[in-house]
This record gives C-alpha cells, structure tokens and sequence, in this order.
C-alpha cells in the first residue's frame, strides 16, 4: 500500500485549505493534491485578479468623472497601458499565493503533491491515485477524504462557438489590448463585473442578457444598474439569446446572431466574452468508481453536512454546487474537518449568507427577497429607500442606488436586506446582524452619522416616517 494520511484534500484553493488548517489543528495528518496552479480560482482566476482589475478601472473612471461631480475639481482620464495593468494584477497574484497559501502550507507542515487524482479502489476502501507531471503514480489511502476542485467557466453549445476564441472571465483578464469593442453574453454577476470593467478600459460593450441584469436579486437591482450602465455607455439587450456566432474574415470581429423579443438581431464587437455560468470541476476523479453520485451540472450531491453518498468522502465550495463564495468554500471546509474528526454534527445554514456583486455601484444583499418572502407564504411588507435620502451618498455627490428592506408584515422581523450603492457589500455584511431584528429595533438603534451603514437605519424608519421630512441626523 502507498502512503496513508487521515485526510487527503483535492485541491488547494480556500475550502481545501480551510480543511486543511482545522484538520492541522486537530493533530491529524494532512496530503493535499493539485493539478494546476496552487491556491485555487479565488486567488489566482477569481477574486483578487478580477477585483484588482475592477479597482483600477474605478480609478480611471472616477478621474474621468470627477470634474462633472466635484466642483472645483479638474481631472483627465488617458488611455490605458493593458501590459502594464496586467503585470501589476499578476504581480499581486503571485504575492498573495506566496503569502497566503505556499507559505501557509509550509507553516503547517501539511504534504503537497503536485498532480492529477482520481478516485480507486472500492467504496468501502477507497483510495486515490497521484500521477505525477513525470507519469510516476502515488497510491495514497486516507481515512477521509475531501473534494475541493471548484468549478470553471462553462460555456453552451453554440454553433461556431469553438470557432472565434471567446473570451472566459479567466482569459479575459490576461488581454494584453483593450478590444474596441465587447459583446458579453449573460447577466449574472460575472457577466456585469466584466462588462462594466472593460467599458471602463475603453472598450463599446454591448450585454446580451436572456431575461433581465442581476435576475436572482430584487426587480429594483436590475433598473437601477441599466440606468447606471446606460449612463456609461453600455448597451444592454434584454431578452436575448445568441444562437450563431462566427469570424467575419474581411474584419476579423466576431458576428453573432441573437434571437431578440421574437425577431432575429445581429451584434458584431471585436471580442465576445461568454459569462453564462459556471460547472463543477469533477472530470478525471473516477467518482463512479467510489459510488459518489453527481447531479445534472457533475456537482457533487452532499447532505447538509457536506458528506458525499460515500460517507469516507467530501466535498467543500464551488463543487457542491453550492452559492459559489470563497467564503462560503472556506465556512465548508472547516466544517468537514470538524464534522470528520472532532464528533461534530454541523450543517450549512445560508439563511445570513451576505452576497455582492462588485460592480459601481455594487450590488450587496442578504436574506430573503420580496419575491422570495411571498412564495414562502409570508406576508411581506418593505420599503425601498433611494439613496437621494442617504448623507453620506449626497456627500459623494452619487445618489445612483437604493437601500431596500423586506419585513414580516405581521411580526415585524426583517428577512432581507438589499441594496445598490458605494459601499453595498458593507451594507449587506452589517445586514447579516440586522436580519431577525424588528423593523423598531433597527429605527431606534444607533447609526453614525454619514456612513452608508446609516441608510439601514433610515429605511427602517421608513416604515412608520415620512424620511423626507427628516433633518440630517434624526
């Protein structure tokens, strides 16, 4: 037999080190494989390069538009340097790996091996075959293992699709040239980072979006980000579905052929970028072989503690199909080493999970929608409260957005949180404290006064107060 561990961990992004680390702790011996770049989506595709590049697009924004905000202010917006804006993003990826992962690793002392996994064995004995870079196989046999290999961008079959080199949310991030021009197809928060970032770079973005923007969130996100995104440039066609797509040879842009309201429309950019979701990574892994069931998308099927149908073997993050959140990635793999190990019996609970779309104005949400309040039987009252209302958004001089605040009608319990705004993710992270107070609770709490938190506390008064007869501090 081959190498033995308690826990053996494939992949290395924020569920398998957190997995990692607790197991660590509790005095278990930890393998951790990986066949790609070590540190997982979140540093290295996701999160940080994305962010990073999302941050200096503000900058150059926000040096273009001051002078019309601000008076007294003059600022100039210059083209962008796109080696040069790569290179930094990457330089800060390379850090944060060596920092916050390689270094961690070493710190606790886990073993890595580098290579491709797969399940063998039999389900009551279950074990994993390593083939290394040079073709060598490491047979390892551990008392739990866990799952962590995420998920990747996931594209239709579109006819000519193949054919024209689209653009993922990954390879996007590595042009070294700003397109002239983009046509991104989807909606979702990947799709509006994406399209708003390289508007902001320069390029004519064109947004196929097959229902409405940000279609999981209240019916308000949606109008108030295409007003936002109008104002910027960005063309948004709702109801949407690109069919064809192909390379027009005389001017090399790609040409796409879209069912638009019933009729039949054509859309031509330079690049077209596909952000219509992502699938589970569970390719290679031989589940079969171990009788671990997956569902339609390959995700693997858990119970709420995270425990596969063998019940030797996890899975943690983007894999599960679960709300696909570094954080989220990290609270499951902390919870498969307690659950594992330390006799514990924990679920997932996303009934506070805060969510956040980082486009500008961010989206930040928690709890429940309007929507969601309704189909739940309950009967909702809530209150949308522009950000005209807001201090420190008038301070700002950008009022684009709203707070809005759903509530048991009759109980008077908050149950959602939503809001487009500057600081909307700090909004949706001090509503993961809010949900379960009373609507009074929250009128008569403390708020400082101009912060964006402060809104929370205004459109809790909304619903017993006319606010427009409020004074700056009331």
């Amino acid at each position: 037999m081959g190498s033995e561990y308690d826990l053996a961990v494939i992949g290395s992004g924020g569920g398998a080190f957190a997995a990692a680390i607790r197991a660590t702790g509790l005095g278990k011996s930890v393998v951790m494989v990986e066949r790609g770049t070590f540190g997982g989506t979140c540093v290295n595709t996701g999160c940080v390069p994305s962010k990073a590049l999302i941050a200096a697009a503000e900058a150059r924004h926000v040096a273009g538009d001051a002078s019309t905000r601000f008076p007294g202010i003059a600022t100039n917006a210059g083209p962008v340097d796109m080696p040069g804006l790569v290179r930094g993003k990457q330089d800060l990826v390379e850090a944060l790996r060596g920092e916050k992962y390689v270094d961690v690793a070493d710190s606790y002392g886990w073993q890595v091996r580098q290579g491709d996994a797969s399940f063998a064995g039999t389900p009551d004995a279950p074990l994993l075959h390593v083939t290394a870079p040079d073709g060598s196989v490491e047979v390892i046999e551990a008392a739990h293992y866990l799952v962590a290999t995420g998920a990747k961008p996931w594209a239709p079959p579109m006819k000519g699709l193949e054919e024209v080199c689209y653009l993922t949310s990954t390879s996007a991030m590595e042009l070294t040239e700003v397109p002239e021009s983009l046509l991104v197809l989807g909606g979702g928060y990947v799709a509006l980072e994406q399209a708003q970032l390289f508007a902001r770079l320069g390029s004519k973005v064109t947004l196929l979006v097959r229902s409405r923007l940000a279609s999981k969130e209240e019916p308000e996100v949606s109008k108030t980000l295409q007003e936002v995104f109008a104002t910027e440039g960005i063309r948004v066609v709702r109801r949407a579905v690109a069919t064809k797509v192909a390379r027009d040879a005389p001017t090399g842009q790609v040409v796409a052929i879209a069912e638009v309201s019933g009729g039949v429309q054509e859309f031509r950019a330079d690049q077209v970028l596909v952000a219509l979701g992502r699938r589970p990574v569970t390719d290679g892994l031989n589940l079969d072989s171990v009788e671990v069931k997956t569902g339609e998308a390959g995700e693997i099927v858990v119970t709420d503690q995270l425990q596969s149908s063998n019940p030797r073997i996890w899975a943690a993050g983007d894999v599960t199909g679960h709300p696909e959140f570094v954080y989220v990635a990290a609270a499951h793999g902390t919870l498969v080493a307690e659950n594992a190990f330390a006799a514990a019996d924990r679920s997932v609970d996303y009934t506070r999970l805060p969510r956040v779309t980082f486009t500008s104005p961010a989206i930040g949400a928690v709890g429940m929608t309007e929507a969601q309040v309704l189909a739940a039987g309950i009967r909702c009252d809530c209150r949308v409260l522009p950000l005209d209302y807001v201090p420190r958004a008038l301070v700002n001089r950008d009022t684009r957005g709203f707070i809005k605040m759903v509530a048991n009608a009759e109980s008077g319990e908050i149950l959602g949180l939503t809001a487009v705004a500057k600081d909307a993710g700090e909004l949706a992270a001090a509503g993961v404290h809010v949900l379960g107070k009373t609507i009074t609770e929250v009128a008569d709490a403390w708020a400082p006064y101009l912060t964006m938190t402060e809104g929370i506390r205004i459109v809790a008064k909304a619903f017993s107060t006319d606010v427009s007869k409020l004074s700056c501090c009331a």
